[in-house]
């Protein structure tokens, strides 16, 4: 590994100057009654903020103070509707070393941003805790973010299985057009605008009104599309940008989602190594082919006749979504266990499930609760296929090679009925200096997604994470080598002068 580090290429270093004097050219505006270059009045830019103990609701982490921002709805349209973005605030232990923002995005689309020293808290060197006020956000829609009301969908996931037969997709395509139906029966000119691109502008508003010249940045999983997309539209506002568990933004949404079925199908090998070397417990298998045998034979018992677990369903458009849920870390294998037992003893006739699998409440979830925030922005941010035969061939060519997942990751999704996106999808191509990391067997964002990010990102360093099938490398134990490349970056400003590999601390179990 190269301890090594890199200075900021001057030509960035010129173009953050010549940023910050017309930023500085901006803050001199804010009094005057006109439209700033980005045609934006100037009134957002000005706003004051009142900040207050963030409710337990929302925040659950002490030491952090919340506050509401005023945004368009429409940036192109400035004096048309707007929305509130809750946003939130971690002070810097030490103002006298203060440096500036450093606000996160925890994934998704659509989950909640707010609870930043949740999210970080841990994983920060105090030296880097010291220099940043560390800032949360709902994104727009999402939260306390002037969230649309629940579109109430039949069922709470959007990302489910078409199944082992055409019945089960041609269910699976009439449920999307339905679901997508009544999230636009409710505010469609609003859904259109919850956007990642606005998102992204609602980020350099925050920016702008905390009186900062540029912001830094630490995005997980989707986040890490916000974060590329913000380098893009505004490359002289970025500061110091951790992308963790990359998308590759050509391959976000629809491509994401295809790219899930091999990257599960190899995730299920490695959890069934684990599960046999554990037969003893689990009764699974003795031999990764065995474990490997006991689910794609559990896959086909729900096909042909559906179980009940704790007086819910489960189907073959059900049953992979639980295992795709769960093979993203090594560290829940013991509850991918648990739960795959549980499956087969209600096949057996026993369902009633196990408190070590959790089950029971990530079968009330689906049933009755509702994803519908991260299709809202999801669709909104890229058009997807439209006609349902092209889902219909992908399933159909990836059954072979794909058995478990390929129903999966070529399933129709509620994206096919959705309107066109307002804004054509942004295209990232820059040199704005950026880390990524990334474990070599993340099955949600797989490393391909990383390097094709890195690509795009000339600029960038990749810090790969061997031999580790995990979701998110910036945790506490996980790897001294990924946290000290990230803490070093936010700490120093200094990229390494190279690529890093990366090893966890102890062997994965």
């Amino acid at each position: 590994m190269s301890t090594g580090v890199s200075a900021e290429p001057r030509v960035v270093r010129r173009s953050r100057q010549a940023g910050r004097w017309l930023l500085g050219l901006g803050v001199l505006l804010l009094s005057v009654p006109v439209l700033r270059g980005d045609g934006v009045r100037v009134p957002f830019y000005g706003q004051e903020l009142h900040w207050a103990p963030c409710p337990a609701e929302t925040v659950t982490t002490p030491g952090t103070e919340c506050a509401n921002l005023l945004v368009p709805l429409d940036y192109g349209d400035p004096d048309g509707r707007t929305l509130t973005v809750a946003i939130s605030r971690a002070p810097a232990t030490d103002p006298a070393r203060r440096r500036g923002i450093l606000l996160s995005n925890p994934g998704g689309p659509g989950a909640s941003g707010l609870d930043s020293l949740g999210l970080l808290g841990d994983v920060l060197d105090p030296q880097v805790r010291a220099q940043y006020d560390l800032i949360g956000m709902d994104p727009r829609g999402v939260g306390a973010s002037d969230a649309p009301p629940l579109c109430g969908w039949r069922v709470g996931e959007a990302i489910r299985s078409a199944g082992r037969s055409d019945a089960g997709f041609e269910q699976e395509a009439g449920l999307a057009a339905e679901s997508a139906a009544a999230c636009l029966d409710t505010d469609p000119a609003k859904l259109r605008f919850l956007t990642t691109r606005n998102t992204a502008r609602d980020m350099d508003l925050i920016r702008a009104v905390l009186g900062e010249e540029e912001l830094s940045f630490f995005g997980l999983s989707y986040g890490t599309y916000l974060g590329a997309v913000f380098t893009q539209m505004f490359p002289d506002r970025t500061d110091r940008m951790v992308l963790d568990s990359a998308v590759d933004p050509d391959r976000y949404w629809t491509g994401l989602v295809q790219d899930w079925g091999p990257a599960d199908e190899t995730a299920l090998d490695d959890w069934a190594s684990w599960a046999a070397a554990r037969d003893s417990t689990y009764r699974l298998g003795r031999t990764g082919p065995e474990v490997r045998g006991t689910v794609e034979g559990l896959y086909q018992r729900v096909a042909a006749a559906p179980v009940v677990v704790d007086g819910y369903p489960v189907d073959d458009r059900v049953l992979p979504f639980l295992l795709h849920n769960l093979l993203r870390s090594f560290q829940v294998n013991e509850t991918l266990a648990a739960t795959v037992r549980d499956i087969r003893d209600a096949v057996a006739g026993d369902s009633t499930s196990s408190p070590e699998s959790g089950l029971r409440d990530v079968l009330a979830e689906l049933h009755t609760g509702e994803n519908s925030a991260l299709m809202v922005i999801a669709c909104g941010d890229v058009a997807a296929p439209a006609d349902p035969e092209w889902y219909r061939r992908r399933i159909e060519e990836t059954r072979g090679a794909q058995p478990v997942f390929g129903a999966l990751a070529g399933n129709i999704q509620p994206c096919a009925f959705w309107p066109r996106p307002v804004e054509p999808p942004t295209v990232v191509r820059n040199a704005v200096p950026v880390l990524i990391t990334q474990a070599a067997g993340d099955p949600r964002t797989p490393y391909s997604h990383a390097v094709g990010l890195h690509r795009k990102l000339t600029a960038s360093r990749l810090v790969t994470l061997r031999d580790t099938r995990i979701h998110l490398t910036f945790r506490p134990g996980l790897s001294a080598c990924v946290g000290d490349a990230i803490n070093g970056y936010f700490r120093d400003g200094r990229l390494p002068l190279t690529d890093i590999e990366c090893r966890p601390d102890r062997p994965v179990q």
